[in-house]
């Protein structure tokens, strides 16, 4: 830490700045504040300035920290699942093909930086526009609070099946060649036990943080030290202690580190390179081919039965050029295969493209519902777990959202509905806890516009619905979904702060509970009781 403090260049503080006044200006307006942090980039960049050792420090703690958390989320058992590698696999050997065809058609045309390219690195540059961002598609997931429902954990899957791939290429082409001592990394697997006994004896304070980012930075050192890439080795760590039942307290404790380190990903990015006319030029050839790209996904995810509104949904995170690119840009370029233009290429296609998917993340549903009878028409009959239409009728009251505070509410009304009542929950793991437990659960995603289609006669006897999701986003998208639905019963949902209750209110919520209000109200209500 104190090699980072050391870093500090006296403009940096600067930068940070003009990152938050960017970010809040985009916010402003509606849009992620990683909008704002690529502009700050950009904007620094045109004034000259470069990243220094402190920025390239901060991007890879973030980066780290952010595979470190995709792995405490995912099960080993998702990238099994045919539509996740198989998705992956054939997008990107065609993503590949085709954009190799377009370049290497290209380079007879005499446009700049395409003029007298050969076949084969038509195929690098082909493979490096492939793969979707990882850092994005997690940012924009965590911000949904949609990692555990079904397009977010297919979406993760494909994008660990897609860093596995760029893994591979590294090491061949770069000859780093992992050493024997490799096979060592296995023994980490019976040490998962000393793992758990030590997450359950670190309380849920400081030592649980630092828990995390040693764990996180010493499985990357671990990595590294063998010959593989440190980033998967962060995400290999988390993943043995994905089915921990602190795993979710972890990766919480973790996000606000996360998501600081994360602005300097965003603002290196931008610092990259400096486009110019040709370097913008080749960038706007490459974001016309976007929709090709997020088309191809959605027709194979629709081949291997998803329903039309996960297909559209997972489509959409993965609907941006990663920042893999660069990194194959960089070892192009320093190897000779590459102009070093093409950095700037891949620099400005990175960013653009997260400033066009950003935009339309927010709007997904909206477009989804205006397209519907088109993309439905790609819809296959089979129906995957999780997807199947789930038949409830005369069901009064339903809970979306069976964490802790759904789960109380449940079990607060339970008795007195019995069979009618029923909890909607987004993760298919915690969704068997509650059915073994004599639950009445069922999986699914009260934001998905196909929600009510999968459950036909739910809405018609509905008097309440409890809004108890992981994100203020994931309340208002739900509550969106019931008006757009027609509903007329009451609606009740959880919120933190006096501005999401507001927002909450606009859309005509019946009760809008601040869990930490109430949650003093109550305290003291009981404590008033105790001291009669």
């Amino acid at each position: 830490m104190e090699s980072l403090l050391l870093s500090i260049h006296p403009s940096d503080p600067l930068w940070i700045a003009i990152a938050f006044c960017c970010g809040l200006l985009v916010k402003l307006i509606g849009l992620p504040p990683l909008i704002g942090f690529l502009m700050a980039g950009f904007l620094l960049n045109a004034l000259g300035a470069e990243g220094g050792e402190f920025l390239s420090t901060t991007a890879d703690l973030g980066i780290t920290l952010l595979l470190f958390s995709i792995g405490l989320k995912l099960k080993l058992r998702e990238l099994a699942r045919p539509e996740v590698w198989g998705v992956a696999s054939i997008h990107m050997i065609l993503t590949t093909l085709m954009i190799a065809g377009l370049v290497f058609t290209l380079s007879f045309t005499g446009l700049p930086l395409f003029f007298k390219l050969d076949f084969m690195t038509s195929v690098l540059i082909g493979f490096a526009l492939s793969f979707s961002s990882t850092v994005f598609a997690i940012k924009i997931l965590d911000q949904l609070g949609a990692v555990s429902a079904n397009h977010g954990r297919i979406a993760v899957g494909v994008l660990v099946v897609q860093d596995v791939a760029a893994v591979i290429f590294l090491a061949v082409t770069t000859g780093k060649i992992p050493s024997m001592w490799a096979l060592a990394l296995f023994l980490l697997i019976p040490l998962r036990p000393l793992l758990y006994s030590l997450l359950e004896k670190t309380g849920h304070g400081e030592l649980l943080v630092l828990f995390g980012i040693a764990l996180a930075l010493g499985g990357a050192d671990i990595f590294e030290l063998v010959g593989m890439k440190g980033d998967v080795g962060a995400l290999v760590l988390g993943m043995l202690l994905a089915n921990h039942r602190k795993s979710s307290e972890l990766a919480k404790a973790l996000l606000s580190f996360k998501d600081l380190f994360l602005v300097g990903f965003f603002l290196s990015v931008g610092m990259t390179a400096l486009p110019g006319w040709g370097e913008l030029l080749a960038a706007l050839v490459f974001l016309v081919f976007l929709p090709i790209k997020v088309a191809l996904y959605f027709g194979l995810f629709s081949v291997f039965y998803l329903r039309a509104s996960t297909s559209w949904r997972t489509s959409l995170n993965l609907a941006n050029y990663s920042e893999f690119g660069l990194i194959v840009g960089a070892l192009a370029a320093a190897t000779g295969w590459l102009p070093k233009e093409w950095l700037a290429v891949f620099a400005i296609v990175l960013s653009l493209s997260f400033m066009m998917s950003a935009p339309i993340v927010n709007v997904r549903d909206t477009i989804y519902q205006g397209w519907r009878s088109r993309l439905k028409n790609f819809e296959r009959k089979r129906r995957l777990s999780g997807e199947e239409d789930v038949y409830l009728d005369h069901i009064r009251v339903v809970v979306f959202g069976m964490g802790r505070m759904g789960s109380a509410a449940f079990s607060a009304i339970e008795k007195d509905l019995g069979k009618d009542l029923v909890g909607v929950e987004i993760d298919p793991q915690k969704t068997l806890e509650h059915q073994e437990a004599g639950r009445n659960v069922i999986s699914g995603d009260a934001t998905n516009p196909d929600f009510w289609t999968r459950t036909p006669g739910l809405i018609d006897d509905l008097e309440w619905v409890l809004l108890t999701l992981p994100t203020h986003d994931a309340n208002l998208a739900a509550a969106q979904r019931l008006q757009e639905m027609g509903y007329q019963g009451r609606i009740a949902a959880t919120s933190k702060y006096t501005d999401e209750v507001e927002a909450l209110q606009s859309l005509d919520v019946d009760f809008a509970f601040n869990i930490y209000s109430e949650a003093g109200i109550g305290f003291a209500n009981e404590l008033r009781g105790l001291m009669k």
